[in-house]
């Protein structure tokens, strides 16, 4: 990686950061995305547009004292990070720039994903139509993963239909359990926007190698979960059972893990599938 690439993603990450942030600001309460503003609406001006800049340069507060929480500079880091490894990945593999290119528009739509689901346990259709948009525009015009357009719809189709059974099993496993506790139990392990989300990342990956992500999802969710069972358990003096838990950052994790470094991912999860992609 060449200092060029090195500068387009601090770049590029505090741009996609700063608009991640502001659709976030908006977009679950269903409000039309406006200019980056401090919680109590006074428009952010200049440097302080971002949130990284706003912290470093001491703009965090508004003219009456309201804070930028810590969420925006991390979303910020989170991109420029993703941009880097992601760059680091198509030089690796040598990928044409079309391709990359896709990738690094990837990069925007999942650091939206996450930012909105990890604060309000949401994935917005608002955020999935254009993604899913893209990503067939990617399957038709570079035909490098997946090789085909119909590969891609076929991968949609596995990855939206596994998730949606898993969707369902869970309510239902609630449901049942809930009714031999004789108690209501509301929260599920997946969300709808889960499925949909689930139904895009196989539309970039395509169905062979969208399986892969999904054990890699599964493996990362139950590692998330027992970190933060362990976390209940010493600082909060006890686990609560069915609590939320966003699952959207495990896929998208999943995700970029089988997009940009397929064989290393395949050799880890299953040594005797290397080479099946």
């Amino acid at each position: 990686m060449n200092i060029l690439h090195i500068l387009f993603a601090l770049v590029y990450g505090v741009v996609v950061g700063a608009v991640a942030n502001a659709l976030a600001d908006e977009l679950p309460y269903r409000r039309k995305p406006t200019m980056p503003r401090y919680p109590d609406g006074e428009r952010r001006t200049g440097l302080a547009m971002s949130g990284l800049f706003a912290f470093m340069l001491g703009k965090r507060a508004s003219s009456q004292g309201h804070k930028l929480d810590w969420r925006h500079p991390l979303t910020e880091l989170l991109a420029i990070a993703l941009t880097l490894v992601t760059l680091y990945a198509a030089d690796q593999y040598q990928m044409p720039f079309v391709q990359v290119a896709f990738w690094v528009i990837y990069v925007a739509f999942f650091t939206l994903v996450v930012v909105i689901d990890m604060e309000h346990h949401l994935i917005l259709f608002v955020v999935i139509y254009p993604f899913v948009a893209v990503a067939l525009l990617d399957a038709l015009l570079t035909g490098v993963q997946p090789d085909t357009l119909i590969e891609s719809v076929i991968g949609g189709a596995v990855g939206y239909g596994v998730f949606f059974l898993l969707f369902n099993g869970g309510a239902l496993f609630a449901y049942v359990l809930g009714r031999l506790r004789g108690q209501e139990i509301t929260e599920v392990a997946f969300g709808y926007g889960d499925v949909m989300l689930a139904g895009v990342v196989g539309l970039i990956l395509g169905w062979k190698a969208f399986l892969f992500a999904m054990v890699a999802t599964i493996l990362l969710g139950a590692v998330g979960a027992l970190v933060i069972i362990v976390y209940q358990r010493v600082f909060r003096g006890g686990y609560s059972a069915f609590g939320a838990m966003p699952y959207g950052p495990y896929i998208v994790a999943g995700a970029m893990l089988v997009m940009l470094f397929p064989n290393e991912t395949v050799a880890f999860l299953v040594p005797a599938a290397v080479g099946v992609l």
